[in-house]
């Protein structure tokens, strides 16, 4: 699969948590974020885990609990904390420096060193996103900014995690996913009960809200996020990020009748267009640690220069003492100036004006 295809099915994440503002507040019952999470993670997971059939062994038993906790288990609750208590899409505009947590972090763990047009381009998708989606509003609530920033950082360190760790041999992304989802969902799950409460009655509505967030919204686009993040670089993904408030801006215009200024409208052509340009250009970049050559997730050993080595001299008869001698064979360094044949029945080098092939008497 080309690379042009792998960032298109990458970018479905974002584009369909995007769709998440909506269905909340359309279909599933209000004031109730932790439970969200909940429903969101730990069926997906389960479901992820029945299909792979897989189960981490060794070390992966604590860096999917990791994994989990950052990209799930965290990131979900701050999210929906910050979400209700800063005003206009505050939450999504610090969201939107995502790219600039992870290209710090790259540098730590992977490795690789920022560069100028990284940083740019991560600013420049933020100034478009807080286009979009801020209004005016009162002050902001300090522990709302801290839950927004909170949940950038666990999401930042858990995409560079995932990038630095890969997969262990023999497991694909679907059970990589799993594991992280369920881990993350059986962390959410008694500070839901412990908060909220007992789980609210559900119709119809609700159940199919809930369905398609763990189905749609979460197992198959987290599936597609860490498959992602296996075959691109940490930047390049994070980069895909802002494509999500942009299509909450779309869908809130589409199917809720929110109408969009020509300010707003200008901000997603900017946050578009740094998406876009965070992609073309860069490749997936090498890493060599520990003697062992990088790129991507696909791991190459290192080659050693083989050098000749002399075979050890044949046999061809014995001396009269009873001693082996070497048989003839022939000979590639350079001949000493002077040489003549010896007419001893082994092979010699003729001189420099004799450059033919040995031959023996």
């Amino acid at each position: 699969m080309n690379r042009t295809t792998t960032i298109a099915l990458t970018a479905l994440a974002p584009v369909s948590w995007g769709t998440t503002y909506a269905v909340t507040t359309q279909f599933l019952p209000p004031d109730r974020p932790l439970f969200t999470g909940l429903m969101r993670a730990l069926p997906a997971g389960l479901v992820l885990l029945a299909i792979a059939r897989v189960l981490p062994r060794g070390a992966w038993w604590w860096k999917a609990t990791v994994l989990g906790a950052l990209n799930i288990g965290a990131f979900f609750p701050l999210l929906f904390l910050s979400a209700y208590r800063l005003p206009g899409g505050m939450a999504a505009v610090v969201g939107s420096i995502g790219p600039l947590f992870v290209v710090g972090l790259s540098a730590v763990f992977l490795g690789q060193r920022p560069t100028a047009r990284s940083v740019l381009t991560g600013a420049v998708a933020a100034f478009g996103v807080s286009l979009v989606v801020l209004k005016a509003a009162g002050a902001l609530d300090p522990v709302g900014v801290l839950a927004a920033l909170a949940s950038a950082a666990s999401m930042s360190t858990g995409t560079v995690l995932t990038k630095r760790w890969g997969r262990p041999a023999g497991v694909g992304p679907l059970a990589l996913t799993g594991w992280q989802l369920t881990a993350g969902g059986l962390l959410i799950a008694p500070v839901a009960f412990l908060v909220e409460g007992a789980p609210p009655a559900l119709d119809g509505r609700a159940i199919g809200g809930y369905l398609y967030l763990a189905l749609a919204n979460t197992a198959i686009a987290y599936w597609l996020w860490f498959r992602g993040i296996g075959r691109l670089s940490a930047t390049q993904v994070t980069f895909l990020g802002p494509l999500s408030p942009l299509t909450a801006a779309v869908v809130g215009w589409a199917a809720l009748g929110q109408a969009l200024t020509a300010v707003q409208v200008a901000g997603m052509g900017v946050a578009f267009g740094a998406t876009v340009f965070g992609q073309i250009g860069s490749r997936t970049p090498r890493v060599l640690v520990r003697g062992v050559a990088s790129r991507g997730n696909t791991v190459t050993q290192r080659r050693r220069r083989s050098w000749p080595q002399s075979p050890a001299p044949a046999v061809a008869s014995r001396s009269p003492h009873g001693r082996p001698e070497p048989a003839a064979v022939p000979c590639t360094a350079p001949p000493p100036a002077g040489r003549r044949p010896t007419g001893s029945g082994r092979a010699v080098v003729a001189g420099p004006e004799s450059m033919g092939p040995e031959s023996t008497g």
